[in-house]
């Protein structure tokens, strides 16, 4: 498994991976291209790329953090509308839905239905007119920052949680709560 993994984490810098991983999130054909590729960069993996780009894909391979049903939930009794502004290859819908997490949302854009991808402001002022908000009134949460950085450039106000939490575990968005104005201090 070590040298499955090393494989892959050196692969990051051949160039017919980093080529595959130029506009990866424009449409669902260039992700499926920009993993598969990576994947079967390492010759153990290559006959099985295709088999573990679907595994990716799978609502049940997904985690969610454990806070993020009961902040979705506080968020939403509180009245506020919540969008997902995502740039995964596939529509996050049954994702959402296997974890009962769904119904918290209002609005869903991904970035491979509008042939571009973060930190593209477009995608987020298209959530912004899905959700009825001004983007001067609407915080966005992320979580990486170049990408999700693009939230600022459409004129939302942008929150970029830390690194490094295990999917599963808490996340710490109780700092969500705390800017929604939810919590004190």
């Amino acid at each position: 498994m070590d040298r499955l993994l090393n494989g892959l984490e050196a692969n990051l810098f051949h160039p017919e991976v980093v080529e595959a991983q130029r506009a990866r999130d424009v449409s669902s054909k260039a992700h499926r291209h920009a993993f598969t590729t990576w994947y079967a960069s390492v010759p153990e993996l290559a006959p099985c790329a295709e088999a573990l780009y679907e595994q990716l894909r799978a609502p049940e391979q997904w985690l969610p953090y454990a806070d993020t049903a009961s902040t979705l939930a506080r968020l939403t009794r509180s009245g506020l509308s919540l969008g997902v502004v995502s740039d995964v290859g596939w529509d996050l819908r049954a994702t959402f839905a296997h974890h009962g997490l769904d119904g918290f949302i209002s609005a869903w854009v991904h970035s491979y239905e509008h042939n571009t991808e973060k930190p593209d402001p477009l995608l987020f002022h298209h959530a912004c007119r899905e959700l009825g908000a001004d983007p001067s009134e609407t915080l966005m949460v992320g979580d990486h920052p170049a990408k999700d950085g693009g939230a600022v450039g459409a004129g939302l106000r942008s929150y970029v949680l830390p690194a490094g939490a295990a999917p599963g575990s808490l996340r710490g968005l109780d700092a969500v709560l705390r800017l929604a104005g939810l919590t004190s201090a």
